[in-house]
Protein backbone atom coordinates (compact mmCIF):
# COMPACT_ATOMS: atom_id res chain seq x y z
CA UNK A 1 0.00 0.00 0.00
CA UNK A 2 1.51 3.54 -0.88
CA UNK A 3 1.47 6.19 1.73
CA UNK A 4 -1.06 8.77 1.52
CA UNK A 5 0.09 11.99 2.19
CA UNK A 6 -1.55 15.70 2.71
CA UNK A 7 -0.43 18.85 3.86
CA UNK A 8 -2.75 21.26 5.01
CA UNK A 9 -1.97 24.80 5.42
CA UNK A 10 -3.81 26.98 7.72
CA UNK A 11 -3.35 30.73 8.91
CA UNK A 12 -0.94 31.44 5.71
CA UNK A 13 1.10 28.19 6.27
CA UNK A 14 3.33 27.67 2.95
CA UNK A 15 4.68 23.90 1.82
CA UNK A 16 6.32 21.14 3.38
CA UNK A 17 8.68 21.59 6.42
CA UNK A 18 10.97 18.84 5.60
CA UNK A 19 10.49 16.13 7.79
CA UNK A 20 9.05 12.85 7.40
CA UNK A 21 8.44 10.42 10.14
CA UNK A 22 7.15 7.03 9.97
CA UNK A 23 5.11 5.39 12.51
CA UNK A 24 8.20 3.58 14.96
CA UNK A 25 10.98 5.72 13.31
CA UNK A 26 11.61 3.41 10.60
CA UNK A 27 12.32 6.13 8.06
CA UNK A 28 13.26 9.52 9.25
CA UNK A 29 14.99 12.51 7.40
CA UNK A 30 15.15 15.41 9.09
CA UNK A 31 16.59 19.34 8.42
CA UNK A 32 19.76 20.46 9.86
CA UNK A 33 18.54 22.67 13.29
CA UNK A 34 15.76 19.85 13.61
CA UNK A 35 15.71 18.20 17.41
CA UNK A 36 13.23 15.43 18.75
CA UNK A 37 12.47 17.32 22.27
CA UNK A 38 10.36 14.37 23.63
CA UNK A 39 8.94 11.25 22.33
CA UNK A 40 5.77 9.22 24.74
CA UNK A 41 3.95 6.21 23.71
CA UNK A 42 0.49 5.90 26.03
CA UNK A 43 -2.54 3.74 25.87
CA UNK A 44 -5.06 3.70 23.18
CA UNK A 45 -7.72 4.85 25.87
CA UNK A 46 -9.70 7.97 26.47
CA UNK A 47 -8.44 8.66 30.09
CA UNK A 48 -4.57 9.09 28.57
CA UNK A 49 -6.27 12.12 26.64
CA UNK A 50 -4.94 14.04 29.86
CA UNK A 51 -1.30 12.41 30.13
CA UNK A 52 -0.62 13.96 26.12
CA UNK A 53 -1.26 17.14 27.40
CA UNK A 54 0.58 16.93 30.13
CA UNK A 55 3.40 15.32 28.45
CA UNK A 56 3.60 17.97 25.81
CA UNK A 57 3.21 20.64 28.29
CA UNK A 58 6.35 19.36 30.46
CA UNK A 59 8.46 19.04 27.25
CA UNK A 60 7.85 22.68 26.68
CA UNK A 61 7.52 23.86 30.01
CA UNK A 62 5.39 26.47 31.54
CA UNK A 63 7.53 29.66 29.66
CA UNK A 64 7.07 28.53 26.38
CA UNK A 65 4.41 30.71 24.58
CA UNK A 66 3.48 28.04 22.47
CA UNK A 67 2.41 25.79 24.93
CA UNK A 68 -1.19 26.15 25.74
CA UNK A 69 -2.31 25.68 21.42
CA UNK A 70 0.06 23.40 21.43
CA UNK A 71 -1.42 21.11 24.79
CA UNK A 72 -5.29 21.99 23.42
CA UNK A 73 -4.35 20.74 19.54
CA UNK A 74 -2.73 17.23 20.92
CA UNK A 75 -5.58 16.45 23.07
CA UNK A 76 -7.59 17.07 19.76
CA UNK A 77 -5.43 14.62 18.31
CA UNK A 78 -4.94 12.06 20.72
CA UNK A 79 -8.79 12.37 21.12
CA UNK A 80 -9.76 11.35 17.63
CA UNK A 81 -6.70 8.55 17.24
CA UNK A 82 -8.30 6.76 20.75
CA UNK A 83 -11.84 7.01 19.07
CA UNK A 84 -11.65 6.80 15.45
CA UNK A 85 -8.35 4.61 14.80
CA UNK A 86 -7.49 0.62 15.61
CA UNK A 87 -5.43 2.29 18.87
CA UNK A 88 -8.88 1.95 20.62
CA UNK A 89 -8.34 -1.77 20.71
CA UNK A 90 -7.22 -3.45 23.67
CA UNK A 91 -3.47 -3.28 24.13
CA UNK A 92 -3.62 -0.62 20.86
CA UNK A 93 -1.39 2.58 21.22
CA UNK A 94 -0.68 6.35 20.34
CA UNK A 95 2.70 7.88 20.20
CA UNK A 96 3.45 11.44 20.47
CA UNK A 97 6.46 13.33 19.25
CA UNK A 98 7.54 17.08 20.24
CA UNK A 99 10.18 18.20 17.88
CA UNK A 100 11.78 21.87 17.67
CA UNK A 101 12.10 22.75 13.72
CA UNK A 102 14.52 25.64 13.73
CA UNK A 103 12.62 27.79 16.50
CA UNK A 104 9.28 26.30 15.14
CA UNK A 105 7.54 23.35 16.27
CA UNK A 106 6.22 20.25 15.34
CA UNK A 107 3.93 17.84 17.45
CA UNK A 108 3.09 14.73 15.95
CA UNK A 109 0.30 12.11 16.82
CA UNK A 110 0.89 8.52 15.82
CA UNK A 111 -1.72 5.86 15.51
CA UNK A 112 -2.34 2.17 14.35
CA UNK A 113 -4.32 3.69 11.31
CA UNK A 114 -7.65 2.50 10.36
CA UNK A 115 -9.05 1.19 7.31
CA UNK A 116 -11.91 3.41 6.80
CA UNK A 117 -10.82 7.09 8.05
CA UNK A 118 -8.45 9.85 7.19
CA UNK A 119 -8.42 12.65 9.30
CA UNK A 120 -11.13 15.48 7.76
CA UNK A 121 -12.47 18.87 8.74
CA UNK A 122 -15.73 19.12 9.26
CA UNK A 123 -17.73 21.60 7.77
CA UNK A 124 -20.82 21.64 10.52
CA UNK A 125 -19.91 24.24 12.47
CA UNK A 126 -22.99 23.55 14.70
CA UNK A 127 -22.44 19.64 14.98
CA UNK A 128 -21.87 18.53 18.59
CA UNK A 129 -18.46 16.75 18.33
CA UNK A 130 -16.22 16.55 14.76
CA UNK A 131 -14.32 19.91 15.42
CA UNK A 132 -11.12 18.82 16.78
CA UNK A 133 -9.58 19.08 13.00
CA UNK A 134 -11.28 21.95 12.73
CA UNK A 135 -9.44 23.53 15.62
CA UNK A 136 -6.25 21.96 14.33
CA UNK A 137 -6.72 23.84 11.10
CA UNK A 138 -7.63 27.28 12.81
CA UNK A 139 -4.85 27.41 15.39
CA UNK A 140 -1.53 25.58 13.59
CA UNK A 141 0.49 27.30 10.99
CA UNK A 142 0.25 24.44 8.77
CA UNK A 143 -0.94 20.67 9.76
CA UNK A 144 -1.60 17.35 7.65
CA UNK A 145 -1.01 13.70 8.09
CA UNK A 146 0.85 10.91 6.49
CA UNK A 147 -1.30 7.36 6.10
CA UNK A 148 0.39 4.01 5.68
CA UNK A 149 -0.57 0.18 6.50
CA UNK A 150 1.33 0.81 9.82
CA UNK A 151 -0.16 3.56 10.81
CA UNK A 152 -1.30 7.45 10.65
CA UNK A 153 0.62 10.28 11.61
CA UNK A 154 -1.21 13.30 11.86
CA UNK A 155 1.19 16.27 12.82
CA UNK A 156 0.79 20.51 13.74
CA UNK A 157 3.27 22.74 13.06
CA UNK A 158 3.81 25.95 15.23
CA UNK A 159 6.04 29.22 13.86
CA UNK A 160 8.35 30.33 16.20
Amino acid sequence: MAARHAIRPSRGGTGRDGTFTCRHFRRCTVLTGTAVLGKATIPGCEQSVPEARAFVGGVLGPGDPRSDVARLLVSELVTNAVQHTLSRRPGGTVTVVVIELAGSLRVEVIDEGSARNVPVVRDDMLATDGRGLFLVQSLADEWGFLQESCGTTVWFHLAA
